[in-house]
């Protein structure tokens, strides 16, 4: 190989890599030439030179093309390139080649990136188009083959065959190695790409002759579509390909693991190699369908294959799923390349087209494989349209300026009597009966008309509505109908003169070009061109006008009835309709009164044509599409509705005969009569006389249709409902007042309808009715016709007399007044029954005495006439006793009230007469009003007047008590001469002149003293005069004035007021004035002021006279309504104990009694929370007052309400206190910030506030009330401190969660409280414990399990993951926290030693990952067998995380040497005859070991030879001899062991005395081992042979105890030097991390604690929990469960409030939608929800459409200046993690919804964009408006609620906070270092401390002892002696001496 100048510049290097093919059998790797500078003769020295080539040796240099090298192409060729030494062109590979090639992408990629933009179709509509991009290929290539052009597709999922993989096959071109290459390279498009090597072979791109429909071919063309089409299916292609006129077959494999890898590794990613081979060769491929592939490849001249595996499931399930309406889509796509330019016309079919597609799929068996050729599929949409076309309308269109060029065709699809013959999507749903009214919209509808082809090939998502010519003009008259532009279909045929995107799904520029005016339409069929769009538009319209006069067969409307209007919920419009009465369809006329019968209908309707219906205005006979008849539903006993369908449904076979004998056969199944059975009893007959209490029934009766079968229902209904039947009970009582009873029987499957028996027992006329009655409506009718019935009349009369009663007394009776008692006949049910005709009444009584005049009888009554009673009455009531002797029950007892008789006495007290009476005084009477029979008695008006002499008459009223007392008044006589005055007192009643007068005489005696005093009060000019004990009612709060006074003497004379006189006259109350007094005034007497506070006054004169009275204060006028509480304090919800009275009083309060009984009707009560419904008012007599009672409050909160009582116009105002009502619910008041998610073992330092609360949530302060906590489930176990907790004064308490400990999940936390022998619960609260991601839980290894652990070598490498409790790993412990132990397993088990053997982890490389630790080049232990590792994380210094345990098997190395089990000493040996002494091993076995001891060689058999050298080379000693007399001894070797059971030497054996030998023990085996060497000592003489042996043992000993004390010195140096190291190390970590939180402006003070650290920590943490922002308020209790995202509304945050306000409201429900990532994840959250939580798993999440512009965007560029400052809501957000997923899941949410500034911005923005006709989004406004993508604004639902009332998204937390986290992170990290610091300065240390001096004296001791023992050995082997062989000739005689020691 020629060596490269390193000097050179890469850039004028070019390289080329040569295979040498000369002969068919050769195979070589290439070589790498140098051809740097070089020309085509030099370089083929090189060649002849490097491949050792004759000078007349032909050869052909080809290109891997097979394109010859020659002089100017030699030239071209470029660095990298791929040449062939061959013999000729066509000469086959000997084996497959390499070729290395780059396929960077090209600088478009670049360039070009914003021009096109992806419109992907989402679901398994996409997987067609991207199929199609590799058929766009196929199509290309094989557009210049001569025959049939053929293109298959393979759908391959037949596991035993291999991988699923998708196959596009075609016989085209195919490519060269060149054309490979620039295949794969991105956006290399024809224009740009070279095909060729060499600029004589390249081809530039030609555009092709332009042909009919542009089925040119020409559309694989951006070097994009394959590529991307080939990485949506799958994740791997490999292209095969054989171009035409060349023998190889090209591969080139294209990955995206191996481009992954490339990356990983940081190699060349658009890299790699394209393999040559021969056609057919497969020997390095291993799936069976790529074989077969392969194996095809005989006998192609040229192909391509490209071979797709690792498709997405997806699309796996669309190919087999939706085998069909895939390939529909595609014949669709290419359905113009398949049938020709006139389409798939099935009665005309194109038979000269030559593309075959074939799609074929191959599934496991037993499933039969599917294959179809598109040519084959007839329902994709243009044959649709092909064949169901009446007429053509072919034009095109081209530019004055441009060279594009437009081929555009028609199609009329005309209307054929009652359907639209326009082909509707083969997968669409069939239109209901609603669409077919829709007369605007049938047939096409607001699809467009035409579809989009560029160069042959659909353009799916791009269509065209209309032209102008084309579209409907409502200023003509002569215009055709507007459903005739609905029935249109139409094709657009483009070059590439039009743009399409890359992926070619949209047109770019289409609409936009046909809208310029330099646009010409020319009809095909005029062959002119028409420079004004008027013509066509003309022509269009005429040709539209005869497609509808001639094709069109539409229903002709007769006789106009009238035109109406109705509302159609479909369009949300009112229409027009116009009524006609007959119609002519398809020959046939149908009339208004004709029966029809409906057809496709569900049931068929049978029935009466009421009218016929056209949608629109009418004003005579016309055509119409469509329609509807109305018809009356027949027979119309069953049916009563009116139906209406389309005209198209009328059954125009029917006959009049089938459709009356349907009717008449449904007519018999209406009820016709009832049947009545008597089961228990004999029918009564009509007119039946039946006694009271006979029993009527039980009755069974049963429905009777016209078939006499039994019927409880009816059918009935437009859906084939029934109309169930009761039977209604009815009796009528016939009397005065007609009483009716009635009762309904259900049908029951055991009675049928069934009414139990009736005992009659009233009397009178009766008539039974039995109807059978519709269930729903109880209606005796159905649709108008009656149901049946039966009627029975009959008569129910008295029985005979059996008892009597005693009619009530209507008034009391009074002694001595005469009174009648009537008694009532009946017989045994108490109806009125024939009395006696002289009856004989007996009365008897045991107070009264009784007596009667006579008894009459009269019908059922008699009465007892003139009934005395007489006698002293002790009681109100007495009973009287009735008899009537001759009855069954002839005895009676009543009670009667006995009241006193008549006044017939008057009786006054005292007796005596006459009665004396000192003048001056009064005298008392006591009088009694008497009956007959000496009873106090009291009547009306019963009033006893008093008359004295010459004094006004005194009336008492008696009529009430019978009695009264009568006060005389003083009497004053003016008495002369002192002589007693006679005078008569008459007692007489007014109103009784029968009852004599009584009379008495007073005899009134003088006295000379002042016995008497008068008062007057001077009212009005009138004196008042005040008597004894009178009581002065006076206004309250005033003065009694103008009192006056005078003293009377005996005579009656005034006695003269003197100072002397006065001053004996003393008050009872103030404001005495003397000189008043004088003149006989008394001082004026203060008034009251309240009612019930009366003024006792008295005058005294010398304590002798006196005269009391009383001054009673009087109400003044009602000032006010006064309230009184029973008390002012009341719970809500109870009743305030007591009444409230309500009186009015004046100003005083003194209640005025103004009031009357009827004013609690007008009095009202107001108050807040009030139940006004409990109030009620009560009139109080006593105190004409108003009682007001169910004062009850039912709602609001504790405090003082106001309750306003009214009455007319007063109005007063009471304060009641209402306290919080009895305890029932308890609520949260502040709980730990939410959502709660705990790390087991933790706990929160926000307590739990909880709050009693009544019903109405009110605080209630019953501190009875404890409350404690559980959990749901119960595993978790929750502490806080204290079981309990009573509430405090304010009915609160707090409850501070200490720790909760428990498997991770969702719980609930619930709060219980006991209240007085109640449990009241309150919501529960939720939490989640939740994986600490930074708590290490379990350590996962990994390495190479299948890997050999050889003794002594090294472990594979150890990948240590920390896992935490999330799964996740932990990357925050230093690797030196991280350790591996490794221990022997012993027979008791793998329990590890105290002391294992422990090593560290390795240091992380750079290519490591970094959440692994690694253990590298760990040794393997040197003894084979099971040993155990595990691994440990020291996570602080009192807790140890270890792993799992971990055996291994160690097995031996490869086998080295031979050796025993365990180690020998050095045998002593002599020559004396004891074979003890001779013996040099006895029972040894040699074993064929590894390195390190280990038995290796268990399949190895041979032998082992022994033999006996000189342990000193250079010396020629004479050797012993074995046994025997021989110098070797050999042993069997089996399994790689051999036994020696013993080995000696012979007797007197040769040998030097003292002098050390070798036996060597050599295996002969297959394998090449080193012998086992045994030295041994000689010696002549037995005794020093055991003193030799001795020695030799002692020194074993101490060799082997100095080799422990140096490596124990050994390891202790060593120890020490690492401990430096990692001291040194701690120390530079520490102050790296100091100068970092240096830089973040946090210096640390030397020296520093790690408590001083702690505290900064602290406070760093606590000013991170002071950071205040917004937050979602959504419990999430499913965050952290395996394969869940979280709720919404935490997926999200948002930074500006007004825009998370909004767009929060906007979301509305979805924020509590949990999302996760799987729908198995989904299924089980629903499931432990019980359905109630919304779930939306990811794998089932639309994908969302691609990030599309803001609407005023097109193509890059803004169409205006928008106003409002519009933004993407979504482009708002911030994903905190899985920012994938949830961009996905609020793309799905709030699509391209718009954020502006305002609502007037809003709405201009949407009218600019709508103006453009662009379709516009919803709208939200950041002052929360919304305006909808219908443009709909205003109203509540369309303005977001203040943000306190919604549940919005959480803002980010403010940089300050990530600066704070930030540095406590490094704080935690220095008080890591610090601590590592502190610990290995501690370490090294101790380790520095520990005394080793000890040791090394005994090692020096040893070492003594040791020399001393070579001392020894030395002296015994001193003077050694020689012997020769014992039958030798200088042998005999010699004999070896031993120095004695």
């Amino acid at each position: 190989m020629q060596r490269f100048d390193s000097q050179r510049p890469a850039a004028s290097r070019r390289r080329v890599h040569v295979y040498d093919h000369r002969s068919e059998g050769r195979t070589s790797q290439p070589k790498l030439l140098d051809t740097s500078g070089l020309d085509i003769n030099e370089f083929r020295r090189l060649l002849r030179r490097e491949f050792s080539l004759n000078g007349n040796e032909s050869y052909e240099l080809f290109t891997t093309d097979r394109i010859i090298v020659d002089f100017d192409k030699f030239n071209e060729i470029k660095d990298g390139a791929t040449l062939y030494l061959m013999q000729s062109k066509h000469q086959q590979l000997p084996g497959a080649t390499v070729e290395p090639i780059s396929f960077t992408p090209h600088y478009h990629t670049l360039t070009e990136a914003g021009t096109y933009e992806y419109h992907a179709s989402e679901g398994s509509k996409a997987l067609p188009f991207a199929l199609a991009e590799l058929i766009d290929n196929a199509l290309s290539a094989t557009s210049k083959n001569i025959g049939a052009r053929t293109i298959e597709i393979r759908m391959m999922f037949d596991g035993s065959i291999g991988k699923p993989a998708l196959i596009v096959m075609d016989n085209g071109c195919g490519m060269t190695s060149t054309k490979l290459k620039n295949w794969a390279v991105y956006k290399l498009s024809k224009f740009t790409r070279d095909d060729g090597a060499f600029s004589s072979e390249r081809e530039r791109y030609a555009r092709p002759d332009p042909v009919r429909r542009s089925l040119n071919s020409d559309i694989s063309y951006f070097g994009v579509g394959g590529k991307q089409a080939i990485f949506f299916i799958g994740n791997s292609v490999r292209m095969i390909t054989r171009p035409a006129d060349s023998p190889d077959v090209h591969e080139l494999v294209l990955s995206e693991e191996e481009f992954k890898r490339r990356e990983a590794n940081k190699e060349e990613i658009f890299s790699g190699f394209i393999k040559n081979r021969r056609p057919g060769e497969s020997s390095q491929h291993d799936e069976r369908f790529l074989q077969n592939l392969i194996a095809e490849e005989r006998g192609k001249e040229s192909f391509t294959a490209v071979v797709i595996t690792g498709l997405r499931d997806e699309h796996i399930a669309v190919m087999k799923n939706e085998f069909g309406a895939l390939t529909r889509e595609l014949a669709h796509i290419y359905h113009y390349y398949i049938h020709g330019s006139n389409g798939n016309n099935l009665k005309f079919p194109d038979q000269n087209n030559q593309i075959d597609i074939q799609v074929t799929l191959r599934e496991k068996p037993p499933k039969i494989p599917r294959a179809i050729n598109l040519r084959e599929v007839d329902d994709d949409m243009q044959t649709l349209y092909i064949n169901s076309a009446a007429d053509t309308f072919e034009f095109t269109a081209s530019s004055l300026h441009g060279d594009a060029n437009l081929e555009g065709i028609i199609r009329y699809h005309p209307f054929l009597y009652d359907k639209e013959t326009y082909p509707q999507e083969p997968s669409a749903e069939q239109a209901s009966a609603l669409d077919e009214d829709d007369l605007q919209n049938r047939g096409r509808g607001k699809k467009a008309i035409f579809e989009c082809f560029w160069n042959g090939r659909l353009i799916p998502s791009t269509t065209v509505s209309e032209f102008d010519w084309c579209s409907r003009s409502s200023k003509r008259s002569d215009e055709p109908p507007a459903e005739c532009y609905n029935r249109l279909s139409g094709v657009l045929f483009t070059d590439d003169g039009f743009k399409v995107t890359q992926n070619k799904l949209t047109f770019m520029d289409l609409e936009l070009k046909l809208k310029e005016k330099d646009v010409i339409f020319r009809l095909v069929s005029q062959r002119q061109n028409t420079a004004r769009r008027g013509d066509i538009k003309r022509e269009f319209s005429q040709w539209l006008l005869n497609c509808h006069t001639l094709y069109d067969k539409q229903v002709k409307f007769i006789g106009l009835k009238d035109t109406f209007e109705r509302d159609d919920p479909k369009k949300k419009m009112t229409e027009h309709w116009t009524a006609f009465s007959a119609i002519e369809w398809d020959g046939r006329r149908f009339r208004a009164g004709e029966r029809v019968r409906s057809c496709r209908t569900n049931p068929s309707y049978y029935g009466t044509v009421a009218d016929f219906l056209l949608c629109g205005k009418y004003s005579g006979d016309v055509f119409g599409a469509g329609g509807r008849v109305k018809i009356t539903r027949e027979p119309r006993a069953l049916y009563s509705e009116k139906k209406e369908f389309p005209i198209s449904k009328i059954d125009r076979d029917a006959t009049d005969a089938s459709i009356t004998t349907y009717i008449n056969n449904e007519l018999l199944k209406f009820p016709k009569e009832l049947k009545v059975e008597w089961p228990e009893s004999d029918p009564w007959p009509d007119n039946a006389v039946r006694s009271a209490g006979s029993s009527l029934g039980p009755l069974k009766i049963t429905i009777l249709n016209g078939k006499g079968e039994s019927k409880n229902l009816i059918p009935s209904g437009s859906t084939g409902g029934r109309t169930t039947l009761n039977v209604k009970f009815s009796l009528v009582h016939h009397g005065h007042e007609e009483k009716k009873t009635e009762h309904v029987a259900q049908y029951s499957a055991a009675h049928g309808f069934w009414f139990t028996k009736t005992d009659m027992i009233e009397l009178g006329n009766y008539t039974l009715s039995l109807n059978a009655i519709v269930s729903e409506n109880g209606s005796t009718e159905f649709n108008g016709t009656e149901l049946p019935s039966h009627t029975l009349k009959f008569t129910i009369t008295a029985g005979a007399a059996q008892t009597f009663m005693v009619e009530p007394l209507t008034t009391p009776v009074r002694v001595g007044v005469p009174f009648n008692i009537r008694l009532k006949v009946t017989d045994g049910h108490g109806h009125p029954a024939e009395a006696p005709v002289q009856p004989q009444p007996e009365l008897s009584s045991s107070d009264l005495a009784l007596s009667l005049t006579t008894a009459v009888s009269s019908g059922n009554m008699i009465t007892i006439q003139g009934v005395k009673a007489a006698g002293k009455l002790r009681e109100e009531s007495v009973e009287l006793h009735v008899s009537l002797p001759g009855l069954r029950k002839d005895a009676q007892s009543i009670k009667i009230n006995i009241r006193p008789g008549l006044p017939d006495s008057v009786s006054v007290t005292p007796k005596e007469d006459p009665i004396q009476v000192e003048n001056g005084n009064e005298v008392m009477f006591h009088v009694e009003v008497h009956d007959e029979a000496g009873n106090v008695t009291t009547n009306p008006r019963q009033t006893v007047r008093c008359q004295v002499q010459d004094c006004r008459p005194q009336t008492i009223d008696c009529s009430s008590a019978g009695a009264g007392q009568f006060s005389t008044k003083p009497i004053n006589l003016k008495i002369t001469k002192g002589e007693p005055q006679p005078l008569q007192v008459s007692f007489e009643m007014p109103n009784h002149k029968d009852v004599s007068p009584v009379k008495r005489e007073l005899l009134v005696l003088p006295s000379m003293r002042v016995t008497s005093m008068e008062l007057y009060v001077v009212l009005n000019n009138v004196n008042l005069e005040i008597k004894p004990f009178d009581k002065i009612s006076w206004i309250a709060g005033g003065l009694l004035e103008n009192l006056f006074y005078r003293l009377l003497d005996e005579a009656g004379r005034d006695v003269e007021l003197t100072p002397e006189v006065v001053s004996k006259i003393k008050v009872t109350w103030t404001g005495v004035n003397m000189e008043e007094m004088e003149r006989g005034k008394l001082p004026d007497i203060p008034v009251p002021k309240q009612a019930q506070e009366e003024r006792a006054c008295q005058v005294f004169y010398e304590h002798s006279v006196s005269l009391s009275f009383t001054v009673v204060p009087l109400p003044d006028e009602p000032t006010k309504l006064k309230v009184t509480l029973p008390q002012s304090t009341v719970k809500l919800g109870e009743t305030l104990p007591g009444n409230i009275c309500l009186e009015l009083v004046d100003k005083y309060d003194n209640p005025t009694r103004s009031l009357t009984q009827t004013c609690s009707d007008q009095m009202n009560v107001e108050a807040e929370g009030l139940d006004k419904a409990a109030v009620s008012f009560a009139w109080q007599d006593s105190s004409r007052s108003v009682a007001v009672s169910g004062v009850c409050f039912t709602g609001g909160t504790p405090g003082p309400r106001e309750m306003s009582f009214s009455y007319q116009s007063f109005v007063e105002l009471v304060v009641v206190r209402v306290t919080a009502g009895v305890p029932a619910k308890l609520t949260l008041l502040s709980t730990p910030p939410q959502p709660l998610q705990f790390l087991s073992g933790t706990g929160s330092d926000t307590p739990f506030v909880v709050q009693l609360c009544d019903e109405w949530g009110n605080p209630s302060d019953d501190q009875t009330a404890e409350v404690k906590i559980t959990s749901s489930p119960p595993g978790l176990k929750v502490t806080t401190s204290g079981n309990s907790h009573h509430v405090n004064a304010e009915g609160k308490a707090s409850l501070m969660v200490d720790s909760v400990s428990g498997p991770k999940g969702p719980y609930q936390l619930m709060f219980q409280v006991s209240c007085k022998d109640r449990l009241i619960s309150s919501p529960s609260v939720n939490l989640i414990v939740i994986p600490d991601s930074k708590k290490p839980v379990k350590l996962l290894v990994e390495y190479d399990r299948t890997a050999r652990l050889a003794a002594g070598r090294f472990f594979p490498v150890f990948a240590v993951t920390v896992a935490s409790e999330e799964g996740s790993p932990v990357t925050s412990f230093e690797p030196a926290a991280l350790s591996m132990r490794l221990w022997r397993s012993g027979p008791s088990g793998n329990a590890p030693p105290e002391e294992p053997m422990e090593m560290k982890c390795s240091r992380p490389l750079d290519n490591d990952r970094k959440d692994r630790y690694y253990f590298r080049e760990k040794e393997i232990p040197a003894i084979t067998g099971r040993h155990v590792i595990q691994f440990s994380l020291r996570i602080n210094d009192n807790e140890l995380l270890s792993g799992d345990e971990i055996p291994v098997d160690v097995v031996s190395d490869q086998p080295v040497k031979l050796g025993p089990e365990s180690p020998i000493l050095d045998p002593v040996v002599s020559s004396t005859e004891d074979i003890a002494n001779r013996t040099l091993v006895e029972n040894m076995t040699l074993f064929i070991m590894d390195s390190h001891g280990n038995p290796a060689g268990q399949d190895l058999n041979g032998k082992v030879v022994v033999s006996i050298t000189c342990a000193q080379s250079g010396r020629n000693h004479s050797l012993p001899l074995f046994e025997g007399s021989v110098t070797r001894a050999q042993f069997k070797l089996v399994n790689g062991k051999a036994h020696i059971p013993r080995l000696a030497i012979m007797k007197n054996s040769p040998g030097e005395n003292g002098t050390s030998y070798v036996l060597r023990f050599k295996a002969e085996v297959s394998v090449s081992l080193a012998p086992y060497r045994l030295h041994f000592l000689f010696s002549s003489d037995a005794q020093k042979q055991r003193m030799m042996s001795d020695l030799t043992k002692k020194k074993a000993e101490l060799t082997s105890c100095l080799a422990t004390y140096n490596e124990y010195l050994s390891t202790f140096t060593d120890l020490c030097e690492l401990l430096t190291a990692q001291c040194q190390k701690a120390n530079q970590t520490e102050a790296e991390v100091r100068d970092e939180l240096k830089k973040k402006n946090i210096p640390i003070r030397l020296p520093v604690s790690i408590v001083d650290i702690d505290t900064m920590i602290s406070k760093k943490t606590a000013e991170a929990e002071r950071v205040q922002r917004r937050t979602c308020s959504i419990p999430d209790p499913f965050t952290g469960q395996q394969d869940v995202l979280g709720k919404v509304g935490h997926l999200a945050q948002l930074q500006d409030d007004d825009a998370a306000r909004v767009i929060s409201w906007n979301i509305g429900g979805r924020l509590d939608c949990v999302v996760t990532r799987t729908t198995a994840a989904a299924q089980k959250i629903h499931g432990d929800t019980r359905g109630e939580q919304q779930v939306w798993p990811l794998d089932s999440m639309s994908a969302p459409p691609a990030n599309r512009p803001l609407p005023h965007i097109q193509r890059g560029r803004p169409l205006f200046d928008p106003p409002g400052n519009p933004v993407l809501a979504r482009e708002l957000l911030i994903y905190p993690q899985h920012e994938q997923s949830c961009k996905m899941v609020f793309q799905n949410l709030l699509g391209d919804t718009i954020l502006i500034d305002d609502l007037d911005s809003a709405n201009q923005y949407r009218r600019m964009v709508v103006q453009k006709k662009i379709y516009c989004p919803t709208i939200l406004t950041r002052q929360g408006d919304r305006v909808e993508s219908k443009g709909i604004f205003g109203g509540a639902q369309n303005k977001a609620p203040p943000m306190d009332r919604l549940k919005v998204l959480a803002a980010p937390f403010p940089e300050n906070y990530h600066t704070i986290e930030e540095q406590k992170k490094l704080l935690t990290q220095y008080r890591s270092a610090l601590l590592n610091k502190e610990e290995a300065e501690k370490e090294l240390k101790q380790h520095l401390d520990t005394n080793n001096k000890e040791k090394q004296q005994e090692m020096e001791n040893k070492q003594k002892e040791l020399e001393e023992v070579d001392r020894q050995l030395a002296s015994l082997q001193a003077k050694p002696t020689k012997r020769g062989l014992p039958d030798t000739p200088d042998s005999s005689g010699i004999s070896a001496k031993i120095a004695k020691m």
